[in-house]
């Protein structure tokens, strides 16, 4: 069983995405006291434009869904927000929000939901709402693919989408294939915010937990040949990312942090960082966030300066 949501969004957020054709999309709510927990990771997100156009004009894989401080979602995705600045988001928000903004405490969070693959349809592809989806909803309504306007509704989008989402339908499944999950190709974004939430939005070395100066770093560097993939990430605090990209830390066999004799010999300094010596590398509440073992090999051995 694969479950699909139809989303409501705006046609200036869809028109200004559609445009850009990015490789990921942040589908936001000014709201940021809910997570989204209709879907799992690799099933699909429909958007669904507002009246007088009631129909489903494209999607995306859903990836992620988390909380962020408005500041974070623009530096992770920046216009593929569907805006075109962090003003125009601010504004954006507050023309949704029913609080008054000059009383609020602190920065705006908003409802994140991370989708990857997205897909725009010209007008003649967009398809009708299902029957049940009444006018006056105001969020989105889910589908279970189990159901005749769940199925229809896959139907339709794997029929202009298996090619663009990579879909592969099962042998012996009937015309365009039993639903099966989307495998997700993580955009930077994605990457960024999946590591963020699966290490607890903690330093996995020194359990530092101030948000802006955490980094999620690749263990084996994108321009290497490293993915933007949750077993290739680690969660940093700034200071420690640079030097861990720099060579000057990396982690043992038993995945314990080791500085390198240079970090003292090049700078004549690091005793911080020297009595983090031995920290055992924290482990994310995400199983497939787990660091590969293979590429901490990779960093100890191509990277680190001993």
């Amino acid at each position: 069983m694969v479950k699909i949501f139809v989303g409501v969004t705006d046609q200036d957020w869809f028109d200004l995405l559609s445009a850009q054709a990015p490789d990921e999309v942040n589908f936001w709510s000014p709201s940021g006291t809910t997570t989204f927990r209709a879907l799992a990771p690799g099933e699909l997100f429909l958007f669904k434009l507002h009246a007088p156009n009631n129909f489903i004009a494209g999607g995306g894989v859903f990836s992620h869904a988390s909380i962020l401080p408005l500041s974070l979602a623009w530096e992770a995705f920046g216009s593929k927000n569907g805006v075109r600045s962090l003003t125009d988001m601010r504004q954006r928000i507050d023309r949704y929000r029913r609080d008054d903004a000059t009383k609020r405490v602190g920065e705006v969070s908003i409802g994140c939901r991370i989708l990857t693959s997205p897909f725009f349809w010209p007008r003649e592809q967009w398809i009708p709402v299902p029957n049940s989806f009444a006018s006056q909803t105001v969020v989105g309504k889910g589908y279970d693919t189990e159901a005749e306007e769940g199925r229809a509704l896959w139907d339709a989008v794997t029929e202009r989408a298996t090619i663009a989402l990579g879909m592969v339908p099962a042998a012996s499944a009937e015309r365009y294939g039993a639903p099966v999950l989307v495998r997700q190709r993580l955009g930077q974004g994605a990457f960024r915010v999946f590591v963020t939430d699966a290490y607890g939005r903690r330093c996995a070395v020194s359990g530092e937990k101030t948000l802006p100066i955490l980094d999620a770093a690749h263990i084996r560097s994108y321009a290497d040949g490293g993915a933007h993939e949750g077993a290739n990430g680690l969660l940093l605090r700034t200071d420690i990312h640079k030097l861990f990209d720099l060579g000057y830390v990396s982690f043992d066999e038993d995945r314990k942090f080791i500085v390198s004799r240079r970090l003292k010999a090049d700078f004549d300094n690091g005793k911080h960082y020297y009595d983090l010596h031995g920290t055992a590398l924290s482990a994310p509440s995400i199983v497939s966030a787990a660091p590969a073992t293979a590429a901490l090999e990779w960093h100890r051995e191509n990277r680190f300066l001993g």
